[in-house]
């Protein structure tokens, strides 16, 4: 029955394309479906507001990063901690410089409190801490795409379903059975339904696609956590 009704609604729609328009579907729809257009326009400007900030946020961590690493290396090797502390601090959008950055703190902060073992069990531990940190603001907004990207297909059913009733409640209002007395019903769910889906496949992509983003940076802090740690223990190898 479903079915047959959007394949009434598509004629009616493509007939009557003349007068038709977004702007007399918006004024023809009843006060449900319209609350259901606006959650879901408000759900669509809020996931592409995410994903430019993510998307942002991602291309200077990458940018920042990538100098960081050819500054750093140089500092580190000559055994300038502080000066790869103030490398750190000026590319602060770099996730690998936040991670290395708390790691050279932590070491220089325990070297003049406790032993050799225990400077590189705290260095671990601010690495470690620093790593959970960065993660944490690497994804923040991501569940929302994902919730999104979820749950939009079913505020759009819940329009179908709507418009659907309405459809009905045409037929029986007009006693009739032609077009003209389910087209408005019919044409409410089929817009509704269009926007849900609208609004949840780009939230979908764009989930899937940072969660990869955010992985992939999540194994290069790794990566630099355990060298920096072979460096420290290397370094107090060298003092003894």
């Amino acid at each position: 029955m479903v079915a047959t009704l959007y394949v009434h609604a598509a004629i009616f729609l493509q007939s009557s394309a003349s007068t038709w328009s977004l702007q007399s579907m918006w004024t023809s729809m009843s006060t449900l479906p319209r609350v259901v257009v606006g959650i879901l326009f408000v759900l669509s400007v809020y996931s592409f507001g995410v994903m430019i900030d993510r998307a942002l946020m991602y291309s200077a961590a990458r940018k920042q990063s990538r100098v960081f690493v050819q500054q750093v290396a140089g500092a580190l090797k000559e055994g300038k901690l502080d000066e790869a502390i103030a490398i750190a601090e000026r590319n602060k959008k770099s996730h690998i410089a936040k991670v290395v950055a708390t790691g050279l703190s932590e070491f220089q902060s325990a070297s003049q409190q406790v032993s050799d073992a225990d400077v590189i069990e705290a260095a671990k531990r601010g690495l470690e801490r620093s790593i959970a940190i960065v993660h944490a603001e690497m994804k923040r907004g991501l569940s929302a795409l994902a919730t999104i990207g979820s749950t939009a297909p079913f505020v759009g059913l819940f329009g179908t379903v709507v418009g659907i009733l309405n459809a009905f409640k045409g037929i029986e209002t007009s006693k009739a059975t032609g077009l003209s007395a389910v087209a408005g019903g019919i044409a409410e769910a089929l817009v509704t339904t269009a926007f849900g889906l609208l609004v949840a496949v780009p939230a979908v992509w764009a989930y899937n696609y940072f969660t990869n983003k955010v992985e992939a940076f999540d194994v290069e802090m790794d990566n630099s956590s355990m060298e920096l740690i072979n460096y420290f223990i290397l370094r107090r190898g060298a003092r003894k």
